[in-house]
């Protein structure tokens, strides 16, 4: 008996507990902190992030559960757009890069060039 009891529970440990992997699902949210809902994901689904930057202005932010995620990064003239993939649970938290980033770039570029024309000799 002992040894049927010793073998069922060795059973259960190895069953697999069926939980999904969670993400995190926005559309089109400014910040991170907009991004707070949570989505179970299907079997073959990976967690997606898509920022589009718009140089010094904003970001625009998407996330959730994607089963054809492909990592790519596009560069343009006025920003960028970054996606990115990965598989634990709630790996998709942050993007990179907010609106605050933005203005923080922006007065940085700002500054410099105020503190050049300030400082030139005509």
């Amino acid at each position: 008996m002992k040894t049927f009891l010793v073998l069922l529970l060795g059973a259960l440990l190895c069953v697999d507990q069926g939980s999904s992997l969670q993400c995190y699902n926005c559309s089109s949210q400014l910040s991170n902190s907009n991004c707070v809902a949570k989505e179970e994901c299907g079997e073959k689904d990976v967690c997606k992030t898509e920022v589009i930057r718009v140089v010094g202005l904003f970001s625009i932010i998407s996330k959730g559960c994607d089963s054809s995620c492909k990592e790519d990064y596009q560069d343009f003239k006025v920003g960028n757009r970054n996606i990115s993939c990965c598989s634990s649970d709630l790996c998709n938290a942050n993007a990179a890069g907010a609106v605050h980033s933005s203005y923080g770039l922006a007065g940085g570029l700002a500054a410099g060039v105020l503190w050049t024309l300030l400082n030139s000799k005509f």
